[in-house]
């Protein structure tokens, strides 16, 4: 099959779209599929034998190369065929149609919700009417769903295909729901038993102590504040929390002191190696407002971490509550976030969730991902 990977920046160091979109390139083309990467930027690559096609946007704001660059995609597509046309983006025409972070409509109608605070929200709702490429996005989403021929709009949890459904009405054969999937030789607890204790020795965690994780790269949204002030009101000292994150944790960091918790919560900055971190900490939280389907919480399922996440997160559609760890129905609920936690320090609670996390690694699994794409890519030509 030819396929068409089409993303604004190729460059896995700017998010999960970008990196899920280089590693499908490889699987498929490990597949023997002919894969070509359409993008305005790219990092190095490191498959020779996936082909790149850079489509120049030049200078001006990002609504003006955003509109270059449909330009150009219109114009390759004109002159090259291909069996699939893949899209991480609203585009002009494909056919898949895959928006990793939600839908576009979503974001300029409901988007400032995913903020705290009714000032905060008022903020955000005041920068989408201005925010002149959002808008842009949303209409050519519109154009493209709303057209004679729409793609397969593929969701990555059923929580995104609400969202759809609220905005468009789309024939249940032009619909499909498909989970981020793991690298689970990458994300295996077996791999290196030695890097959590590694980890702890160097961030000066003492061996006793019940390690909490949060990754994340916007410390608002992923619900920070109320992780710090959940671990500050079970006043255990048993607990630490680790904070992975390349977000200024300044205020944070004053939360905790404030909070008297301080020598409880670690800021370790960015990394290039979450798989310590994972090996390194007892149970992953995450109490976000709005998340399309977590990676990091699927990686942490698959190294056998209990997690605390929400509803609304789709990522928590693979997991039972209670069994998995707990998926809470108010983010800001920092009693809930605290009882969570209290839960998995009893390291017996803990051991039983690990083991049926480890139990889900199958569903999670990167083959297991690819062979249900590939049947929506044959659908999809129907």
């Amino acid at each position: 099959m030819k396929v068409a990977l089409v993303i604004l920046h190729a460059d896995p160091a700017r998010g999960g779209a970008e990196r899920y979109t280089i590693d499908l390139a490889g699987a498929l083309r490990a597949r023997e599929h002919d894969v070509t990467l359409i993008a305005s930027t790219f990092a190095d690559a490191d498959d020779d034998a996936v082909k790149q096609v850079l489509l120049p946007v030049g200078r001006g704001t990002r609504l003006r190369k955003y509109i270059r660059f449909l330009d150009a995609l219109d114009e390759h597509l004109q002159n090259e065929h291909y069996d699939i046309v893949h899209a991480m983006l609203p585009v002009r025409s494909c056919d898949i149609y895959h928006p990793h972070a939600g839908i576009a409509a979503e974001s300029v109608a409901r988007g400032h919700l995913k903020h705290r605070g009714r000032t905060a929200r008022t903020a955000a709702m005041l920068a989408n009417h201005v925010n002149l490429k959002r808008r842009k996005f949303a209409a050519v989403e519109r154009e493209l769903l709303t057209g004679p021929k729409p793609p397969v709009v593929l969701c990555l949890s059923e929580y995104v295909k609400r969202d759809v459904t609220a905005h468009y009405t789309i024939a249940p054969n032009r619909l499909a729901t498909l989970f981020n999937a793991v690298d689970l030789a990458k994300f295996n607890p077996s791999a290196r038993p030695a890097a959590g204790a590694e980890l702890r020795k160097k961030l000066g965690i003492v061996s006793d102590k019940t390690v909490g994780l949060m990754i994340a790269q916007d410390f608002v949204r992923k619900g920070l504040r109320e992780a710090i002030l959940a671990t500050a009101k079970l006043r255990d000292p048993r607990l630490v929390l680790i904070v992975v994150g390349k977000e200024d944790a300044g205020s944070y960091q004053g939360l905790a002191q404030q909070q008297g918790i301080a020598g409880q919560v670690i800021f370790a900055g960015k990394t290039d190696d979450p798989y310590s971190f994972y090996r390194a900490a007892d149970f992953f939280e995450l109490p976000t407002r709005h998340d399309p389907c977590s990676l990091v919480v699927l990686e942490a399922l698959a190294m056998g971490l209990p997690v605390i996440s929400t509803v609304f997160n789709g990522a928590c559609e693979i997991m039972t509550s209670g069994q998995h760890g707990f998926v809470l129905p108010d983010p800001s609920d920092v009693d809930a976030i605290a009882e969570a936690m209290r839960k998995l320090l009893d390291p017996q609670v803990r051991q039983t969730i690990s083991d049926a996390c480890l139990a889900l690694r199958p569903c999670l699994a990167y083959e297991h991902h690819l062979d249900q794409l590939l049947q929506i890519y044959t659908t999809a030509k129907k």
